[in-house]
């Protein structure tokens, strides 16, 4: 029998609630293994300045998982050099581990970017895409196979938590904003 395991990767600047919850959800409702948590290092679809540094982020996603076996981190993007594809990744994973099932979890809101993704005919022969579904949030049909699940509504966002940080604790784990307040990022003080 296969192992099922689920993969949420992400800038996570900072790791969030949301990103938590997408996990938990996704673990719950496919009955997978463990979720490997994938932060990227430079991801083809963003430019982003003022971003916390790979380190920075990795200690914040560990804080957040702590205490959770079944949530690991991989960080093979972040020593890759150029982009992170989707698609290296999954192929270095699949042959490392050929008996494994992965399930590449995105943001409902990703779905209708699958398309475009980075050989994306071959990455879904590859991975189960699992996209989570947002109230509210219309979801388009894509030609890809998209397993869908619920999640309780979140709205909030990396992006949103950096541009208001002072705001921003009540959506991110206690350690988590602790790390921020304590190392001074994104403007906090």
């Amino acid at each position: 029998m296969k192992h099922k395991v689920g993969i949420l990767g992400g800038t996570f600047d900072p790791p969030h609630l949301a990103h938590l919850r997408m996990a938990e959800e996704a673990k719950k409702q496919l009955e997978l293994e463990k979720i490997l948590f994938l932060p990227n290092k430079i991801p083809p679809h963003k430019h982003i300045s003022g971003m916390a540094s790979s380190n920075e982020r990795v200690e914040m996603l560990q804080l957040m998982i702590e205490g959770i076996d079944s949530f690991e981190i991989d960080t093979r993007e972040l020593m890759r050099t150029g982009k992170s594809y989707t698609y290296d990744t999954m192929r270095d994973m699949i042959s490392e581990q050929p008996d494994t099932d992965f399930y590449f979890i995105i943001g409902g809101d990703m779905v209708e970017y699958l398309p475009k993704w980075y050989h994306i005919d071959d990455l879904v022969k590859m991975v189960t895409f699992v996209g989570v579904n947002r109230p509210l949030y219309y979801h388009p049909e894509v030609p890809y196979d998209v397993v869908k699940i619920d999640m309780p509504e979140t709205t909030i966002s990396s992006t949103e938590i950096r541009n208001d940080i002072e705001h921003a604790e009540a959506f991110l784990p206690e350690k988590v904003w602790s790390y921020i307040k304590e190392h001074q990022l994104y403007g906090k003080k």
